[in-house]
Order: structure tokens, then C-alpha cells, then sequence
């Protein structure tokens, strides 16, 4: 052996050993040691040289690229001895539909191994991390990575938050216009059934809010907010229905009575006030400021009340007497001194009545 990357580490009568430093691909090969007696002894070996895999290249990636568009990436390495292995990751995730190609190199004793990753392009695939592993037995342990983060520009996406999920007449509603899109989409459009809003001075829009203040009937409608971007724009509708304003009763008032019918009354109280702001009301000069007068709702009801129980107390009292009355006769029993019992004696009164209609009595 004659080069100077070849030393002589140590040499005895039982030991003879090289090292070989700068290691290249010209050094595999089988090597042989010669002991000269008589006859020659000989020992041999092969040494096998690993080609180190060169760090890979993601190519055929262009920023940005439009949602639904295909993506050809294509991750390549050389000079591996074997051929390397090449495994492809989407945000840690293994992605495995991927096509593999080994080619050899000029010296035919390396190769370049590549691999393609095709795909459509996806607004969820935004931001995300795609890498390329080079694994090899001469990498020890250690994989060789390359990586591209993708950059995919998408249509906005709408959504409309209300704030009020029963809308009431008087009341107000805040709707809030949620849009996202690469790049960052234009001031959103607020319309109402297809056209511009009809009371700016109540329904005010600020950013992507639009909110409405004393709601009415007229506010029905279908609200629509609309964005757009470079790549195109979309839109979300809202039908907002204002409900009647719900009326609040007084709790239920039940009256016992001895007839055991059971009234019930509901009254309804109803307060306005009117003001205005340029003129005063006008009422009695004579009324004491802070006083209010009797509820005469409240009155008439009560009164209402009494005299119903009392004419159900007189109909009872009717029906009681009308059941109970009759005509009671005391007359005496003639003709009938030797009955042996009050029965007989009766029957055989004169002008017995037994069959009689009316009622009477009889003293024996």
C-alpha cells in the first residue's frame, strides 16, 4: 500500500496494524495480509465504503399558491451508497402517497434517490410545515431533514355572531361579520334584502359590526354581509325577526268560597306616561305633586268579586230551601181503636192514606 492517507499504526512480530484516514469510495476493496514464511500464510478482508447521502432540496415550490391548485414538491438527494431512503411529513404527520425514483450515479457506484409529494392545495394547509427525510445507514441514527412551510392564499370565509338570540321590539342587536381569508379581506359590505341600509341613524356599522338600535317590525329582513379579497369574495345572510314585546301579568288570584267554586282573576295593570320636551302636561292645578289616586282597575274588581259570591250564596241558599220543603197534616186517625199496632191502625183509618200525595202526620 502506497499512499500517504495510509499509516502504520503498530508493527510487531504478532501484531501489523494501518489506518486509513480521508475515506473515499477508491478505498473499498478487499485487503490482504501476508505472513512470509514457508510456505506464505495469507489473511483477507473486505472493506465496504458507504456513500454519505448529500442534505436534501425541496424544489417546485412557488409562494403563493392559489387554493385548488395541484402541488408537485420534489425532494432529491445524491451520493448515497446504498441508495437512501427519502420519507415525507406534513406538520409531523407522515404522509405516505408519495412516488420514489433511484437513479446511479456517474461513477456507478453512488445513487440520487428522489421523491415527489402531489397534492391539491388546501386553505387548511396554510402555515403548515412540509418536510423531506433523508434516512441512511451511514447518517448513524441521525436523519438528514429539509423543510418548506406553504403559504396558501383562499377566498374569504363568512360568518355573521348575533348578539341577541330573541330580538324584542325596543330592544337592540349588535351583528358581528366574522371573515377570514388570505390576504386579509377588505372592510365587509352590510346590506338588507339586497339593498343599502334604510335607517342609518339606527342601524350603525362599525368595522365588521353592524348594530341596530330600538328594533321595530320594520327591521325584519334578511341581512347579508359580503367580503372580499384579490382571489375572489363571498358572503353569509342573517334573517332577523323582532318578536312582540311580552306582557308581564300579576300573579293569579284565587278567592275560596263556601260553595267551593274558586274564582280567579287576573288584572292587568297598564302605566303610560307622557312627556315631552318642549310643553308640560296639563292636569289638576289642585293635585299634590307625587300623589297618585286610587287604582280604580283594582277596585271594580274586588267589587266584582264580592257580588259573584254573594249571588252564588243566594242560588245555594235557593236550591237548599226549594229541596227541603213539604206540607206536614196532623190529623187523627178515626175508626181504628182496636188495631193491634200503629201500621194497622193507619191503614185502616178512615180515608186511609197510604197512596196519599202529601205528607202528614198521625197521632195514635
Amino acid at each position: 500500500l502506497r499512499d500517504n492517507r495510509i499509516e502504520l499504526v503498530r508493527a510487531s512480530w504478532h501484531e501489523l496494524s494501518i489506518s486509513v484516514s480521508d475515506v473515499s469510495l477508491s478505498d473499498e476493496g478487499q485487503y490482504t495480509c501476508s505472513l512470509f514464511t514457508m510456505p506464505v500464510k495469507t489473511s483477507k478482508a473486505f472493506l465496504t465504503v458507504l456513500g454519505v447521502p448529500e442534505k436534501p432540496q425541496i424544489t417546485g415550490f412557488t409562494s403563493p399558491v392559489m387554493e385548488g391548485e395541484r402541488m408537485q414538491l420534489t425532494c432529491k438527494t445524491s451520493g448515497s451508497k446504498p441508495a437512501a431512503d427519502i420519507r415525507w411529513f406534513k406538520n409531523d404527520k407522515e404522509v405516505k402517497d408519495v412516488k420514489y425514483l433511484k437513479e446511479e450515479d456517474a461513477n456507478r457506484k453512488t445513487f440520487t434517490v428522489s421523491s415527489t409529494l402531489d397534492f391539491l392545495a388546501d386553505r387548511s394547509d396554510d402555515g403548515a410545515v412540509v418536510s423531506c427525510r433523508v434516512d441512511h445507514e451511514s447518517l448513524n441514527s441521525t436523519p438528514q431533514i429539509a423543510m418548506q412551510v406553504l403559504e396558501i392564499h383562499y377566498t374569504p370565509l363568512v360568518k355573521i355572531i348575533s348578539s341577541n338570540s330573541w330580538p324584542e321590539e325596543g330592544q337592540s342587536i349588535i351583528l358581528t361579520c366574522e371573515s377570514k381569508g388570505k390576504p386579509v379581506p377588505e372592510p365587509v359590505l352590510w346590506t338588507k334584502d339586497g339593498g343599502e341600509l334604510p335607517d342609518p341613524e339606527r342601524m350603525v356599522v362599525n368595522g365588521r359590526v353592524l348594530s341596530i338600535s330600538f328594533l321595530n317590525k320594520t327591521d325584519n329582513g334578511t341581512y347579508r354581509c359580503e367580503a372580499k379579497n384579490p382571489i375572489g369574495r363571498n358572503s353569509t345572510e342573517y334573517v332577523l325577526i323582532v318578536h312582540d314585546v311580552f306582557n308581564t301579568l300579576l300573579p293569579t288570584t284565587v278567592i275560596p268560597s263556601l260553595t267551593t267554586a274558586t274564582v280567579t282573576t287576573t288584572v292587568a295593570l297598564t302605566a303610560s306616561t307622557t312627556t315631552s320636551a318642549t310643553g308640560t302636561s296639563i292636569g289638576d292645578p289642585n293635585a299634590l305633586a307625587g300623589q297618585t289616586g286610587p287604582d280604580h282597575a283594582l277596585i271594580g274588581g274586588i267589587v266584582a268579586v264580592v257580588v259573584f259570591v254573594t249571588l252564588c250564596s243566594i242560588i245555594l241558599l235557593g236550591r237548599y230551601l226549594a229541596r227541603h220543603k213539604g206540607t206536614y197534616l196532623t190529623n187523627e186517625a178515626k175508626g181504628a181503636e182496636d188495631a193491634p199496632d200503629a201500621d194497622t191502625a193507619i191503614i185502616n183509618a178512615e180515608g186511609s192514606q197510604v197512596n196519599a200525595e202529601e205528607k202528614k202526620e198521625y197521632f195514635i
